[in-house]
């Protein structure tokens, strides 16, 4: 931690922001969360459903693309960047109360939610590096954990809105406008990049000319085929489940284990940051992608069963499906060349979530058809395979360190 005692003021500001990413990141699945509320109220296809998801996805893409290629957060100040954009993605989100309940509008809103999280996320990822050169690694999973309590936050939220899911959406919005707020007190580090070649398309061959570069872009779309559709269908799949349990509320005991799974996972981010940054990203990456799959496979066996067995796994899912996510992208930064990292991160960025959107949009479709136990054993294909990815990835950097 002496890098973190070399920075003054250090902890005070990356607290600010994590707090700021945590508060704009609860919109991200608000959808997800008020689900049974809006099934209820207006009788929804899997297909619709899907789309009030992967509307976000497709949303978060498009952002990330026109923010990096016109360089938006090296032209202006990101505290600001971050703040409006997190300002209009409440906004966003706000008039899904008013608007016509799986209606085109309120899917054009999520993207509009969407697009507006790429000035979030990746912009608060550029200002808390600037806090650190040697430990990047810890920081960048101390963002990611932020994201994934984010992430959690709407489920806790509808437990707190009860059966009116607009007091959620309210909730949540006004939790992003919070964080809106508290970005615009903090300081830029002290090693804040205030320049950027920009996004580079003649850079993209290097994903797959470089074999360490392929390898990570392998490892990190083996992790996202699983984590977004987890989070997103996680609460469907454990009132499934609960429902066949005999649970008497079903959905309340979801949601609970849901943010709970969610939640942890987020917190387990920072130790596993520090433990990469010591024994190797590619490592650590790797054994997440082994328990989580493990896990995935797991949940899928016990759907059904004794409730506390299913809740208890997936818990242990949640922990362990998102620790390794910070990695890939610090694997590309470290094996491509520092003029093209970002615009591979960038690339990475914009594939993981096209996938995302795929597996978001195709879960419920294929649960009506096949059952959600067929499902969430899906989930555990990718982080599986992945595991191959990063342990051939460990091989080269053990041999060949320059790579």
């Amino acid at each position: 931690m002496a890098q973190y005692r070399s920075a003054p003021g250090i902890r005070g500001n990356v607290t600010l922001l994590v707090l700021a990413e945590i508060g704009a990141m609860s919109l991200w699945f608000v959808s997800a969360a008020i689900l049974p509320e809006l099934t209820r109220e207006v009788s929804l296809a899997p297909w619709r459903a899907g789309l009030l998801s992967t509307a976000v996805q497709i949303g978060f893409v498009l952002g990330a693309l026109v923010l990096a290629v016109h360089g938006t957060s090296d032209r202006f100040d990101p505290r600001r960047v971050f703040a409006i954009c997190a300002l209009i993605a409440a906004l966003s989100t706000l008039v899904l109360t008013v608007l016509p309940v799986g209606s085109l509008s309120q899917i054009v809103a999520r993207a509009i939610t969407g697009f507006c999280l790429a000035g979030v996320y990746p912009v608060g990822m550029k200002i808390a590096v600037g806090w650190t050169l040697r430990r990047r690694g810890l920081i960048v999973g101390i963002l990611v954990g932020a994201l994934t309590l984010g992430s959690a936050a709407p489920h806790g939220l509808a437990l707190m809105g009860g059966t009116d899911w607009r007091v959620t959406v309210i909730l949540a919005a006004g939790l992003s406008a919070v964080g809106a707020g508290l970005v615009l007190f903090m300081r830029l580090g002290p090693h804040h990049a205030i320049a950027s070649a920009g996004f580079d398309a003649s850079a993209l061959m290097l994903a797959w000319r470089s074999r360490p570069v392929r390898l990570a872009f392998a490892g990190y779309l083996c992790h996202m085929w699983e984590l977004y559709a987890f989070w997103a269908w996680i609460a469907a799949a454990l009132a499934a489940s609960f429902h066949l349990s005999g649970l008497a509320d079903p959905e309340h005991a979801a949601r609970l284990v849901a943010f709970f799974a969610i939640a942890l996972g987020g917190a387990f981010c920072v130790p596993a940051g520090a433990m990469a940054d010591r024994i190797g990203k590619a490592r650590v990456a790797g054994g997440c992608m082994a328990l989580s799959g493990a896990f995935a496979i797991a949940t899928a066996l016990s759907f059904g069963g004794p409730a506390w067995i299913t809740a208890a796994v997936a818990i242990l899912w949640g922990i362990a499906v998102i620790p390794d996510s910070a990695q890939f992208s610090a694997l590309v930064a470290d094996s491509a060349p520092s003029d093209r990292a970002g615009s591979l991160m960038t690339f990475q960025t914009a594939l993981g979530f096209l996938l995302t959107a795929f597996t978001i949009q195709l879960s419920p479709i294929l649960a009506q058809a096949f059952g959600w136990p067929i499902v969430l054993a899906a989930f555990g294909i990718g982080p599986l395979i992945g595991v191959e990815a990063m342990r051939r990835l460990a091989h080269l950097r053990r041999t060949s360190p320059d790579r």
